[in-house]
C-alpha cells in the first residue's frame, strides 16, 4: 500500500506511525479483498488544534475529534446496511486522505484503557473504511462497520473497542 504521512506533531514520534498505518492498512484491505499493493492513502499526524481547524472547515464542528476521512471518490452505499461500491480498476485506487490528532487519541486510549498503538490502529481501520464508503450514521451502517472493525482488529490481536467488558 503506498501510504504518504505527514508528520505535523513531532510527539507521533513516540510510535511506529508507519509500521501502526501499514498494518491497519494492508488487513482491513485483505479483509475487504483489495489487493493492497495496488492502493494509495495519505496521512496527515497532527494535534488538536490543527484536527479542530479541519473539522470546522469540512464539516462545520469547530472542535478536536480524533480522525478525519476525505475519500477520493464517493462510495457509500444508498441502502442502509448495505455494502459500498468497491474501487472499480487500477484509476480508482487513490482512496483518499486520513488525518488523526495526536491529543484526542492520546486522551481516549488512556480514558478506555487501552494501549495507545491498540487505539491507532482501530482509528486508522475506522479511517480507512471510511475512505471506502463505510459509515456509521445510520443504525444498520454502525452495524456494518463496526462489525468490520472488530473483525479485522480481531485478526491482529487487538480487543473488541465496542465490547463493554463491564456488561459481559
Amino acid at each position: 500500500m503506498g501510504i504518504d504521512i505527514l508528520i505535523e506533531d513531532s510527539r507521533w514520534q513516540s510510535v511506529s506511525l508507519q509500521d501502526l498505518v501499514d498494518l491497519a492498512g494492508d488487513a482491513t484491505l485483505a479483509h475487504l479483498g483489495i489487493d493492497p499493493l495496488e492502493t494509495e492513502i495519505s496521512v496527515l499526524a497532527c494535534d488538536d488544534i490543527r484536527i479542530a481547524t479541519l473539522n470546522t472547515e469540512f464539516r462545520g464542528k469547530p472542535r478536536p475529534t480524533n480522525v478525519l476521512s476525505w475519500p477520493s471518490q464517493d462510495r457509500s452505499a444508498k441502502q442502509a446496511g448495505a455494502k459500498p461500491a468497491r474501487p472499480i480498476d487500477m484509476t480508482d485506487m487513490e482512496l483518499g486522505d486520513i488525518a488523526l490528532s495526536y491529543d484526542t487519541c492520546k486522551r481516549e486510549a488512556e480514558e478506555m484503557g487501552l494501549a495507545f498503538e491498540d487505539h491507532i490502529t482501530h482509528l486508522t481501520i475506522h479511517g480507512i473504511l471510511h475512505l471506502l464508503g463505510y459509515d456509521h450514521i445510520r443504525d444498520l451502517d454502525a452495524t456494518l462497520m463496526e462489525g468490520l472493525e472488530t473483525s479485522i482488529l480481531g485478526k491482529l490481536g487487538v480487543a473488541d473497542p465496542y465490547r463493554d467488558d463491564e456488561a459481559g
